[in-house]
């Protein structure tokens, strides 16, 4: 089984289509019938993609009524706000209804943001 470390590293290699990777991380999550996806702690190598996908994995496991493993709690918040989206005018909206989960992080997505249809 993948770790959420193989997926962080799948993200990395995609480069501007890191989305795919993380999406996938997310979709197996949801579906997966333990945490040990989760179990080992993030690598930290890449500010931006560790506030995300701890953020996300503290919001996925809200969402699975369990709690998050305790080195979530260790990955760092950004030194600069990550608007994910990269568009210049929805800040005011990401700040308003980006989910705590992220906003302790300093990382700025919409509140679907981790929603599939």
């Amino acid at each position: 089984m993948k770790t959420v470390n193989d997926y962080k590293q799948a993200a990395k290699n995609y480069g501007e289509h890191w989305d795919v990777a993380f999406r996938c991380f997310v979709d197996d999550f949801r579906v997966a019938s333990d945490t040990s996806v989760i179990a080992d702690p993030l690598l930290p190598d890449s500010p931006q993609i560790d506030a995300l996908f701890a953020s996300t994995i503290e919001a996925l496991c809200d969402e699975k009524g369990i709690d998050p493993p305790a080195w979530v709690w260790s990955v760092p918040g950004l030194q600069e706000p990550w608007f994910v989206c990269g568009l210049e005018g929805y800040k005011a909206m990401l700040i308003a209804e980006s989910p705590v989960q992220f906003r302790r992080r300093l990382v700025f997505v919409s509140r679907d943001f981790l929603s599939r249809v």
